[in-house]
């Protein structure tokens, strides 16, 4: 459904869509409110708002620096929230190089990877690694679609977490995993020291 409201009203309700959705393009923005894309763009200036890309860099800066189990860029997509030992949300643009070049098809794994990275993410732990997943696709998802994909810890017993992660394309559900993750204690002499060796 657009809304159409005057302009003083739109700035005050794109502002609160976007605080709700940081992630939401100036596309569907203009989809949302029933204006031009230029139109969006004018208000966010007016707001002081950045764009969509800009938006999620800044929220992927400020979660990643919490994770303690995987470095920068070893998170699939855009690590956007994160509670650690709680919930966590990450965000992957898709595109042509992730798809079946016939089909337009993303392929499986890119989705696995998201959704499974940011299991082990959200472990409070220096070292975590996937023991199982229990993973169902629920439809295809084609190329230039953005995956959202919302984690949270089930259970806990000792070092073994129980993390569901649901992945959704808007409010639709596309993927659904359950997976096993283990904080592992580092070895003994793993670490900086060793690793030098190895160079």
């Amino acid at each position: 459904m657009k809304l159409r409201l005057q302009k003083t009203d739109r700035l005050k309700r794109l502002a609160q869509v976007i605080e709700d959705d940081p992630f939401i393009t100036d596309r569907e923005l203009a989809c949302v409110f029933g204006v031009s894309i230029q139109t969006v763009r004018l208000d966010r200036l007016e707001l002081g708002i950045p764009e969509s890309r800009e938006r999620t860099r800044r929220l992927a800066k400020e979660a990643t620096n919490k994770v303690r189990s995987v470095e920068t860029g070893e998170v699939i997509g855009d690590l956007i929230h994160v509670k650690l030992g709680q919930e966590g949300i990450s965000v992957l643009e898709t595109d042509k190089d992730m798809a079946f070049r016939r089909t337009s098809i993303v392929r499986g794994h890119h989705i696995f990877a998201q959704a499974n990275s940011l299991a082990v993410a959200l472990v409070d732990a220096e070292i975590a690694l996937t023991g199982t997943a229990i993973v169902k696709y629920l439809r295809p998802v084609k190329a230039g679609e953005r995956l959202v994909a919302k984690a949270e810890i089930l259970s806990r017993s000792g070092r073994r977490h129980v993390v569901k992660v649901t992945t959704q394309i808007g409010h639709e559900d596309v993927f659904a995993g359950e997976f096993t993750v283990f904080a592992v204690e580092e070895p003994e002499g793993y670490g900086e020291d060793s690793r030098r060796g190895f160079n």
